[in-house]
Order: C-alpha cells, then sequence, then structure tokens
C-alpha cells in the first residue's frame, strides 16, 4: 500500500480526523496561506467542474440565464433590506481603502491614508442586494417577467472555525435570483428549484436526501420561506446540501423594483433565490467514502476506468499500448472519461494504491498472462471486488458495471439514511440516542422557545418540516407538552 493510505486514520477512531486527512491525501484541497481559506487542487476542483457541468445545465433547462455581477457590494446596499444585513452583518469583510503605498520606513508597503473610500465596500457575502438593484433597471412591465438569472462566483463570510469544503470563509457557489409577476409564480420557482437540486443529489451524487421546509428561525435572512435538502453523512449528523428562499416582495420594495401588471396597475416583484456550494464536495465525501480513501459514484468522477498495464520491457510495453490504447478510445467514444496509465515513474502497487484513494470507480489490469489468455482483471471501488474477465466485450461490460455502481452506491446511503431514522416522542429518550446521531422524526409545537430548549439541550437542530410526511395529527410536543402543530426531523448537524 501506498504511505498516504497507510497513514488514513479510520472513521471508527476520529470520522472528522479521517474527513480531514482525506480531503488532503485525495488531493482536493488544502489549506490557505490566507486563514479560513483553501485551495482547491486540480483533482478536487475537476469533481467540482463536473458538479457545475450537471447543474447548469438543468438549470438552463428551466430557463435560468447566467449572469455575473461585481464582488463589490456598496455598504448602503446591505442596510436598505434590515433583516437581511442583520442576518450577515457579522459575517462581512469590509475594503475601506482602494491604494498602498511603500512605507516610508522602508518595511515593505502600508495602506495609504488618503486612499480612504468615501463609502466602504462589502466583499459580497450573497448577492441579493446588487443583484436587486439591477434589476430595477431591467424590469417595467410583466411583460419583462420572469427574470430567471444565475451565476458561478465566490463569496466571503469571515468564518471562525472553518474546515475544508464544508465552512471555509471563502468558497464557490452558484446562486440563482429570479422576479416574478405574482406569488404564486414565485413560491413555485423556488419549490422547483430545490427538486433540481434533489434530484442532482439523489441522480448524480448518489446522495439520498430528505426535502423540507425550514423553521421561521432557520430561514435564510430576509425570506418568507427557506426550502432545503438535508444529507446524513456516515456519523447520522446532518449537512444541509441546498436551499431555495421565497423572499416575497421584501427586496422588491427595499430596492423599489416595481412593474407595471396585466391590469396596468405597478406592483412589486416578487423573488427567489437558491444556491449550493463547494460544501458539496463535503457531503459526497462524507457520505460515500472509506477507510481505504474516496468513493465516487460514477457520474461525478473526473476518472471514471483507469487502464493498468503491468509490464516487462519495452517490447512488452509496445504491445500493452496497442491493445489497451485501443480499448481506451473505445471507451472514450461510449462516453466514458478513461486514463491509459502506462507511465513508468511509479510502480504498479503506487498506481493501484492511489487510484483507489482517489475513489475512481473501476480499475482494469492486464499483465503478461493476461494478454497471452486475452483476459483482463476489472476491479470496482464500491465493493473492492475483483474478477478476471475476458477483454472481448469488455467496454460493454465496463459501461454496465458503471451504472451497477452508481445504482449501489445510491442504495447504500439510502439504506444508511432509512435504518437511521426513527421517530421518537419521548423527551428523555431523544436526548440520549441523539448523541449517537440520525435523523429524528419528532413532534413541535411549533415555538422557537421549544426549539431553542432542544438546542441548548442537545446541540441538534430542526433540520426542516419534512415534505411527504403525514401531518393530520403531529402529536404532541415532547418538550413543552402542548399539542404540535407538525413533525419535523430533528438531528445534529455539520
Amino acid at each position: 500500500m501506498a504511505k498516504e493510505l497507510k497513514d488514513l486514520t479510520k472513521r471508527s477512531v476520529d470520522y472528522s480526523r479521517w474527513y480531514n486527512e482525506l480531503v488532503v491525501k485525495a488531493d482536493l484541497a488544502e489549506q490557505s496561506d490566507v486563514r479560513g481559506c483553501m485551495i482547491i487542487k486540480p483533482y478536487g476542483y475537476a469533481i467540482w467542474e463536473k458538479i457545475q457541468q450537471e447543474l447548469d445545465a438543468r438549470f438552463k433547462e428551466t430557463g435560468v440565464q447566467n449572469v455575473y455581477f461585481p464582488m463589490l457590494i456598496p455598504k448602503s446596499f446591505l442596510s436598505k433590506e434590515a433583516e437581511h444585513v442583520e442576518g450577515f452583518a457579522k459575517e462581512c469583510a469590509v475594503v475601506t481603502h482602494y491604494r498602498l503605498k511603500a512605507d516610508p520606513e522602508g518595511d515593505g508597503v502600508v495602506v495609504d491614508p488618503a486612499a480612504k473610500l468615501e463609502e466602504e465596500l462589502i466583499i459580497r457575502p450573497t448577492s441579493e442586494t446588487t443583484i436587486w438593484n439591477t434589476y430595477r433597471k431591467w424590469i417595467h412591465s410583466w411583460r419583462d417577467l420572469p427574470l430567471c438569472c444565475n451565476q458561478w462566483c465566490n463569496v466571503m463570510r469571515w468564518e471562525m472555525r472553518t474546515r475544508l469544503f464544508l465552512r471555509t470563509s471563502e468558497f464557490l457557489w452558484q446562486e440563482g435570483h429570479t422576479a416574478h409577476a405574482t406569488k404564486e409564480e414565485a413560491e413555485a420557482r423556488a419549490q422547483q428549484m430545490l427538486h433540481v437540486y434533489a434530484d442532482f443529489a439523489e441522480e448524480i451524487m448518489a446522495v439520498p436526501v430528505v426535502r423540507g421546509v425550514k423553521s421561521a428561525t432557520e430561514r435564510f435572512a430576509g425570506a418568507l420561506d427557506t426550502y432545503t435538502i438535508e444529507a446524513m453523512m456516515q456519523d447520522g449528523k446532518a449537512l444541509q446540501s441546498g436551499t431555495s428562499h421565497f423572499l416575497g416582495q421584501n427586496f422588491g420594495k427595499a430596492f423599489n423594483v416595481q412593474f407595471v401588471n396585466k391590469e396596468n396597475k405597478m406592483e412589486y416583484a416578487w423573488a427567489t433565490s437558491w444556491g449550493v456550494s463547494t460544501r458539496l464536495m463535503g457531503a459526497l465525501i462524507m457520505t460515500h467514502s472509506d477507510d481505504n480513501g474516496l468513493v465516487l459514484p460514477p457520474h461525478l468522477a473526473p476518472i471514471q476506468v483507469v487502464i493498468v498495464p503491468i509490464y516487462k520491457g519495452d517490447d512488452e510495453l509496445a504491445k500493452f499500448n496497442e491493445k489497451l490504447g485501443e480499448l481506451a478510445k473505445r471507451l472514450r467514444k461510449m462516453g466514458i472519461r478513461v486514463k491509459y496509465d502506462n507511465a513508468d515513474n511509479k510502480r504498479p502497487g503506487f498506481k493501484f494504491a492511489d487510484y483507489e484513494l482517489k475513489g475512481v470507480p473501476v480499475r482494469l489490469v492486464m499483465g503478461g498472462r493476461d494478454l497471452e489468455n486475452g483476459t483482463i482483471e476489472v476491479m470496482r471501488r464500491d465493493t473492492l471486488e475483483k474478477e478476471t474477465r475476458s477483454f472481448d466485450g469488455i467496454e460493454d461490460y465496463v459501461k454496465q458495471l458503471l451504472e451497477d455502481i452508481q445504482q449501489n452506491i445510491f442504495d447504500k446511503a439510502k439504506k444508511r439514511l432509512e435504518e437511521n431514522t426513527f421517530e421518537c416522542n419521548n423527551y428523555d429518550e431523544f436526548k440520549q440516542r441523539i448523541k449517537n446521531g440520525g435523523f429524528f422524526l419528532c413532534p413541535w409545537d411549533g415555538t422557537a422557545e421549544t426549539e431553542a430548549k432542544i438546542k441548548a439541550d442537545t446541540q441538534a437542530t430542526i433540520r426542516c418540516v419534512p415534505f411527504g410526511i403525514d401531518q393530520s395529527d403531529p402529536g404532541t410536543d415532547m418538550v413543552s407538552g402542548k399539542p404540535a402543530t407538525c413533525k419535523v426531523i430533528v438531528a445534529r448537524s455539520y
């Protein structure tokens, strides 16, 4: 085994440490010289690019167009929507000057005090304010609506405690912002985008999710409703993996975005916003990976198949290059992302361990005896099972195997979610069982006081009011003893 793999902490020993080590050892990302920020390495960014490509296509199918807005936002914009600014004020990074100058003492550069900005600029924590200030210029009539824009960009939210991908001060994401003529249309769009995220998570990431709506306490700042998808990690904790917000007319009123409706009357536009971030990388890692490294679903893996020849001498290598090089071409024509690794700078054993660590779904290996016998060894990363198969027709077998692996990875995660979701009506029981993780479906009286007590007592939070649950008779709140208004998912989270 490669040294990197032998040193990987086991999940059962320290799950958090296992995650932190795996992100670095699998060449996904590393800490930057700026505290709280990360460097996404080529392999990690290749996975993020696949996430972008898949989501971007799904967005565009719903009529969304991509745009780009500046990363600097005038401070006055954030003051226009009170609830919004209150939600982000403590996380904002502020630009106060626009120039440096040589230090008179000869010690590098200093901020030029004469270059103070007339108005401070905020590095965007999210872009509702600057986008809605611009929408005022674009929207005049109901014929201009709906306006559905999205941007792929970075944002800054100053974090004190950071972890690669899961919580960093700067992160990459997409943020969609739509304007609508009616409340019903805006609400429908907010829910539509939630289902776009959920379908993507399950079909492409192989991550099963719970779809639902946040409590008032957990809503996005300035939203009337926040819809969420919640994924369960292997330690039983929840990870909020995507949110979509119905913003009502709050931003339309704050930025005076009015239009002439079909009745020829002036009305404020209705709004939504929605986003997912590089946090999805954390969800991907913590849902599927094991003590041997990453386990990547084939639909997202940058390399779906790696082909490794085991050869002696240049003559044998030439035979492998001809035979396996042609196989690689055939696989690529089938739309499969394949790497033929015939490099002589690493031993086969190191290559095997490295590709295992990086979660490549299928490994094909051919040695001299295979060459003589017309066979090839196939190893699947999800189960680590190996088999020797005929070389003839191997490309069709591999194509089906990739789909089988995708389904198996999803089924395994779905089984974990189902087996670790519990109904619970007793608070003492809940306080004991929540320590071991899991999603708990509990009756809730709808009050912020009860919600705050659960968090104070257990560090667990109400993740959502889940869709698809019979809410006709929610029962009695396990904390207050009052009649419940609904059943909610309660869990500890990242």
